[in-house]
């Protein structure tokens, strides 16, 4: 314990001693951030696409998406999804989305709909040149999108993607507000029942810092792996 001046006392000691339970908070943080952007990636790719198509429903109902989402906050998101959209399931259907399951769903559309822009704005940066060389190489529209227009596209969109990750992966901060047991609540409840929020609070920046570390070392290795082939 380190007795500070004006009757602070830090407890090092009993802040670490909560460490498991709060690395229980990051494995939920890591696990949601995982599927929520694996599943967001999904989305946005398919909804970038089709921004940049000629068929207008598609391009209408992706447009309408991406600007509902990217106009509204991710918290008001989520307490929709979980209290909202829970309470018409439990009337209508007799069961309700779990907190766990209703992060993923959050994280991954939200996260799709900022993926959505990067995916459209990286296509529509490939010069319109390319498209004709592909046609006049025989390949029909969509074989000169699968080998030439999209390969290009993907090398430009992965520097933001890494970004957006890095976001979405702290927005999980977040889904403590719908009762999410990740790494943000699991400190809110140790420090609830100690009184020791300096050291918890400076331990969970800790740890984010180190996830968010480890992320952005990890997309470098595979921006440059990716650049080296594409």
């Amino acid at each position: 314990m380190i007795a500070l001046g004006g009757g602070l006392d830090l407890n090092w000691g009993k802040a670490f001693a909560s460490l498991p339970f709060m690395l229980e908070g990051l494995r939920i943080t890591i696990y949601i951030a995982v599927f929520g952007l694996l599943f967001g990636y999904i989305l946005g790719l398919a909804a970038g696409i089709a921004r940049t198509t000629s068929i207008k429903v598609l391009n209408y109902i992706a447009m309408v998406y991406i600007e509902a989402i990217r106009g509204t906050p991710i918290l008001v998101q989520a307490v929709w999804l979980y209290f909202g959209f829970n309470q018409l399931l439990m009337q209508w259907a007799g069961w309700r989305v779990t907190e766990n399951i209703a992060g993923i769903i959050v994280i991954a559309v939200n996260a799709g709909a900022y993926i959505a822009e990067i995916v459209r704005g990286s296509i529509q940066s490939i010069e319109k040149g390319q498209q004709e060389a592909g046609r006049s190489l025989g390949l029909t529209a969509v074989q000169t999108f699968i080998h030439i227009i999209f390969p290009q596209a993907l090398k430009r969109m992965i520097p933001p993607l890494g970004n957006q990750f890095i976001i979405s992966l702290k927005d999980t901060s977040l889904l403590s507000v719908i009762a999410v047991g990740e790494l943000l609540r699991n400190s809110q409840e140790i420090v609830a029942n100690d009184f020791n929020a300096f050291e918890i609070y400076t331990l969970l920046a800790a740890l984010y810092f180190l996830l968010t570390l480890m992320l952005t070392l990890c997309l470098r290795w595979i921006e440059r792996k990716l650049g080296a082939r594409l």
